[in-house]
């Protein structure tokens, strides 16, 4: 995409040019991945590129296993249990599990009783009175009453799950203890994060993403929002404020310092009335009741927060990415999006379906956050899950919890994640090693961190970049990796500059050799 520029008046004696991605060039460019991907040779290359990849994969297995193996034996202290490991897509108002949040209400229920935590009709209700108004005592309460675990019930009605959200079916206990704006500031979910050490441990080590949902058709139903130019208004000028300003909004300001991007998450398999193109309104114009489609969203997120992190370079501070949920459900025109505009994707299960945008995702080692347990209990079984295949082809892949409230059973959801994945797909130690180490890289942590988490070189590309001491992972799958992406690569350059994309045959044989030229 070609870029485009934008003048911001950032005070009343400067104005800066700052580049953001062109509207015109952006729909242009999504256009042709769109045409491409539904091209018959395209996609006929694509597959056999990806079954040739998943082939190698077993070759090198067949043939180096017990190399790696061995190689991971000679590290001292060193083992999967100690490596790091990031969530790398976890939501915050459901980041513990069942029991945790069980006992904290009773905790809450016994040592706050006369709190005033919410307000109806003009009177404040203490917690005593919104228990009595349920005809709930602190002993009735069990899991079973919470009832937030996602069953058999939520397959593929997102509606139901989204309802798992209110422990015992009451929105209003949700707003108490799992929200932050409510009338205690949430002062209880705060308590809630801190009650566990498991969630702690990882909350302490982690960093945030800002969180928006795809719901402005809500707000104007409710006539909250006049129209989508407000919405955006709501969620980026603040940000510009703080940025020109710190002390404008202190709090704001601090907070930003943990946060590393910007998610976007709703129901993708909901149907779009509306088709991204040029003929479609600007955000200022977008009045309509329906919701405008997630390409409408993604993209003027993608340029509001280019705009954002241009100015945040020049102030000094850390920029962001965006990290949206992607490919879950829904059309395919999503996963060009997420392409197109994100740094990683959460979810990404559609890419089995679309062999030309796998292969791109591979080639341009597009982060993918995947949560089988979460898939398994909204869209997809566990078996026919993806990330297997997507790993041994060598595509950038991490597991995630997503929601431990909804999805998981014990204090450590990221653990159940990788036990489950090890048994039912059978992972060996360095699948596992390399999943950790893909987690790492693809978080928002700093260079520092990562580089005392994954060794001193470890931005280089291939072995070179691999410390064994710190990732567990052997320098023999590193570079396998590497070398089969650099191969890989070079196919497609070669073909650019001999000119030669139009004269590769659908039945045409594909080399598995180096191309001369890459020698």
């Amino acid at each position: 995409m070609e870029i485009n520029h934008k003048i911001l008046c950032v005070s009343m004696t400067t104005e800066l040019d700052l580049p953001y991605p062109n509207l015109q060039d952006y729909i242009a460019d999504m256009n042709v991945m769109m045409a491409l991907i539904i091209n018959g040779p395209v996609k006929s290359f694509c597959y056999r590129r990806l079954q040739y990849l998943s082939s190698k994969f077993q070759m090198h297995i067949l043939l180096n296993e017990m190399k790696e193996l061995a190689a991971q034996k000679k590290v001292p202290h060193r083992d999967f249990y100690n490596i790091r490991k990031v969530d790398t897509h976890i939501h915050a108002s459901s980041c513990m599990n069942q029991k945790h949040l069980l006992r904290f209400i009773k905790r809450a229920m016994k040592k706050y009783p006369e709190e005033i935590v919410h307000m109806e009709g003009g009177r404040g209700q203490t917690l005593m009175d919104v228990f009595e108004n349920m005809n709930l005592t602190a002993y009735d309460l069990s899991v079973d009453t919470l009832d937030m675990h996602a069953d058999r019930n939520t397959f593929h009605r997102f509606d139901k799950f989204n309802s798992k959200y209110n422990p015992i079916g009451e929105s209003i206990l949700r707003e108490i203890f799992i929200k932050t704006d409510n009338h205690i500031h949430g002062k209880y979910f705060g308590h809630i994060v801190k009650v566990s050490r498991g969630t702690l441990l990882i909350l302490s080590l982690s960093l945030f993403s800002v969180c928006f949902p795809h719901i402005s058709d809500v707000y104007r139903s409710k006539r909250q929002l006049g129209n989508f130019q407000q919405m955006l208004e709501n969620i980026f000028l603040p940000l510009f404020e703080v940025t020109v300003n710190p002390q404008s909004h202190p709090d704001l300001h601090l907070f930003l310092q943990h946060v590393v991007g910007f998610d976007s998450v709703d129901d993708e398999s909901k149907p779009e009335h509306h088709v991204f193109n040029l003929d479609s309104p600007l955000p200022e114009n977008w009045t309509e009741e329906d919701n405008p489609p997630y390409s409408y969203y993604l993209y003027y997120t993608y340029a509001n927060m280019t705009v954002l992190n241009h100015l945040r370079r020049r102030r000094g501070f850390h920029t962001f990415v965006l990290r949206p949920h992607c490919g879950e459900a829904g059309p395919i025109h999503h996963l060009v999006s997420g392409f197109m505009l994100s740094a990683n994707i959460s979810h990404g299960l559609l890419l089995r379906k679309a062999p030309v945008l796998q292969y791109l995702y591979y080639l341009a080692q597009v982060g993918i956050a995947m949560s089988p347990l979460s898939n398994n209990s909204l869209f997809l079984s566990y078996h026919r899950n993806p990330l297997p295949e997507y790993l041994s082809r060598g595509l950038m892949v991490s597991l995630s919890t997503d929601d431990p409230l909804q999805f998981h059973f014990t204090k450590e959801p990221l653990m159940e994640e990788y036990s489950i994945a090890a048994q039912v797909w059978k992972l060996s130690s360095c699948d596992m090693c390399e999943l950790s180490r893909n987690s790492v890289l693809m978080s928002g942590f700093s260079h520092k961190t990562k580089r005392y988490w994954l060794g001193p070189d470890y931005s280089r590309e291939g072995p070179e970049g691999n410390d064994i001491r710190r990732s567990n992972v052997p320098d023999i799958r590193v570079a396998f990796r590497h070398e089969t992406l650099c191969e890989e690569l070079q196919l497609i350059t070669h073909a650019v500059q001999t000119q030669g994309l139009e004269s590769i045959q659908e039945d045409a044989p594909l080399t598995m050799n180096p191309l001369p030229s890459a020698r």
